[in-house]
């Protein structure tokens, strides 16, 4: 069920970390290839259930081959978490996974267009059906978005030069291809990072663009609490630091509760107190799976298990 090409990442950890129980209710919100999917539903029994959801029609066409009665899958980005799961009868949930980026697969398949090893149409959308793709992006925004894009998505120093030589090298010619964006930037980029290629940031970053995959992750995260019952933990794969940093401070604040100024007299009882308590901390990739898959090697686990705050008694 899992394609050969794809390795997941934190398998074990991952699944350990959901606490799974077998009669629970467990949702996949990135499906990928399914291996964190194969692994919940070996620890399920009959009257367990696992939901999955995938942007990407090729990812959800491999989960609908799946015969199993446990599991179901949508085609959604993990913003619509929610509204995918109460339509399907799931209004609570035991344990959350999201495992963001790109996966195995997409990058491995030339005509995506999200690697620059191969020259194919510079596509990047993990749904091919919605939005622009990236050289129609590219090929339309002005150079200043393009240049705070590869900055800020991409923690590109050079952005400016980068956003500066696209403007150029659209005015002779579209940019359709990866390697003609890969051979654009490199000539923009003034040193090379050891051992990274130098459209590697920018890359990066205008498939962030493309798929709002940072205002998706905001959306998804407070739905995501508010689906778990009490218990129920919430396990966050990232692999750049902006992810990283932003589930951090979301799992922080969500465990920190309400603050207000010391000088305000509000007594303890009345001030909401966190609707998430932190569990352990951050696991990273160990060295043996790093080397057995070098694409973990910036991968981080963050967990988190939903507290009684905030829940209605009805």
């Amino acid at each position: 069920m899992t394609s050969p090409a794809h390795i997941t990442v934190l398998l074990d950890e991952a699944v350990t970390a959901l606490a799974v129980r077998p009669d629970g209710t467990y949702v996949d919100a990135t499906f990928g290839r399914g291996g964190h999917s194969r692994a919940i539903l070996a620890h399920l029994e009959a009257n367990g259930r696992l939901l999955a959801l995938d942007r990407d029609a090729e990812a959800v066409a491999a989960g609908q081959a799946w015969q199993d009665e446990r599991f179901s899958i949508g085609q959604a980005p993990f913003s619509q978490l929610a509204e995918v799961a109460h339509a399907r009868g799931v209004d609570a949930a035991d344990g959350i996974l999201f495992d963001l980026g790109v996966s195995s697969p997409q990058i491995d398949t030339p005509e995506r267009g999200f690697s620059f090893r191969h020259d194919a149409p510079l596509d990047m959308r993990m749904d091919t059906t919605r939005g622009v793709s990236a050289a129609e992006w590219l090929n339309e925004a002005p150079e200043d978005e393009i240049a705070r894009v590869v900055r800020e998505y991409g923690e590109e120093r050079f952005a400016k030069s980068v956003a500066r030589a696209i403007v150029a090298a659209r005015a002779q010619e579209p940019i359709a291809t990866t390697r003609q964006l890969a051979r654009i930037v490199a000539g923009a980029v003034r040193t090379r990072e050891r051992g990274q290629d130098p459209a590697t940031r920018t890359f990066q970053a205008v498939r962030i663009h493309v798929n709002r995959e940072l205002e998706e992750l905001a959306a998804a995260l407070p739905r995501a609490v508010d689906l778990l019952r009490p218990g129920g933990r919430l396990a966050v794969i990232s692999f750049h630091s902006l992810e990283d940093r932003m589930v951090k401070r979301f799992l922080r604040d969500e465990a920190r509760g309400e603050e207000l100024p010391p000088e305000i007299p509000v007594p303890a009882g009345a001030i909401a107190k966190g609707r998430l308590r932190l569990v352990g901390r951050a696991i990273r990739p160990s060295a043996a799976e790093v080397a057995r898959n070098p694409r973990a090697r910036s991968a981080v686990l963050r967990v988190a298990e939903r507290t009684l705050e905030g829940i209605c008694s009805g």
